[in-house]
């Protein structure tokens, strides 16, 4: 994707975020390892499996930033943290299951390893975990803030559900989708960061704002990745999303602006989620411009993340934020 400046504005490129934030997601690692722990072997080795395979860590992340750019750091975060990520691992267990996927993140998925049912009551267990953990804080404005995030989540993942396959799915429903699946989480991290640091209610609303379009930036980008990207790049198989039978912006646009012969071809690749059809629909995609179209999207949610800081003090944590805001549309994985 093509540079996108916040002008005369400070901000970190990723390994400056990643240096930055160590020290918590090193102690957020820590905690995490200790509280995975459980007597049932089989639950130990998938989530090592899951939670050993890295990745950006990019929600958990959000929250430590945000916290520390009001000035707070302390176990409360780290535990938090933890928290968010649990909830975002769990997801990914049950959304491999659905998706019938076998590779993420450039090796196979736990289904692959040990089955949908092992996958899914992992994906349980973590969930459960994930709010022994937030309710150790007693904070009840925590508490239902996670409450209403996994609640909406699990919205998201049946209106995807009833979307499957649907050549139909226009640009509203598929935004629905994300705002439910991936935005509201990425809210929940930088609205919980701003209470923990006893930020007024402005302040929170804000950083809720900026975790909501980053969501939005970071999924459209996403998304655009899965037909402009390679698998050893991306980490999955190219093309996944058709296959799974997914209308995402990029094949939207091309099909509202494609012949009537070339979006008879689209629908078809949709409802059949076919793989093997995806060379012409990259070439409709193309034709159509729609590459450029759905960068333009994300860009601009990029751009509202990024003025939804506007009003906080600058320090190197609130410029990390910034860089977030330009690394979700310009990376390439």
């Amino acid at each position: 994707m093509p540079d996108f400046p916040i002008p005369q504005q400070r901000q970190l490129d990723l390994p400056a975020i990643q240096a930055l934030a160590a020290p918590d997601m090193a102690a957020m690692d820590a905690l995490i390892r200790r509280r995975l722990a459980s007597d049932v072997v089989l639950i130990n080795q998938v989530a090592e499996y899951i939670i050993g395979a890295g990745g950006k860590r990019l929600r958990p992340m959000l929250l430590l930033l945000t916290a520390g750019a009001l000035g707070h750091h302390g176990a409360d975060a780290h535990q938090l943290a933890a928290v968010v990520e649990f909830i975002h691992t769990s997801t990914l267990l049950h959304d491999d299951v659905v998706d019938e996927s076998d590779l993420r993140r450039g090796r196979k998925t736990a289904n692959a390893v040990w089955g949908n049912a092992a996958s899914v009551l992992v994906g349980d267990f973590l969930y459960s975990r994930s709010f022994q953990l937030m309710v150790e804080l007693e904070r009840m404005d925590v508490q239902r803030i996670l409450a209403d995030t996994t609640n909406t989540i699990a919205e998201g993942e049946v209106l995807q559900l009833l979307h499957v396959r649907n050549p139909d799915t226009d640009e509203t429903a598929y935004l629905r989708v994300i705002e439910r699946k991936t935005a509201v989480l990425f809210a929940a991290a930088t609205r919980l960061g701003a209470l923990l640091a006893g930020a007024d209610a402005a302040t929170c609303d804000a950083l809720h704002r900026y975790g909501m379009a980053l969501g939005y930036a970071f999924q459209i980008a996403d998304d655009v990745l899965d037909y402009a990207s390679d698998t050893e790049t991306l980490g999955k198989n190219l093309g996944d999303d058709l296959a799974e039978g997914k209308a995402t912006l990029p094949l939207i646009h091309a099909m509202q602006r494609s012949d009537a012969a070339t979006r008879a071809l689209l629908r078809g690749a949709i409802e059949q989620g076919d793989a093997g059809a995806l060379p012409q629909v990259v070439a409709a995609i193309q034709a159509c411009g729609s590459l450029g179209y759905s960068r333009d999207c994300a860009q601009r949610y990029a751009r509202d993340a990024a003025a939804a800081l506007e009003g906080l003090d600058d320090n190197d944590f609130v410029a990390a934020l910034r860089g977030l805001a330009q690394y979700s549309v310009n990376r390439d994985h």
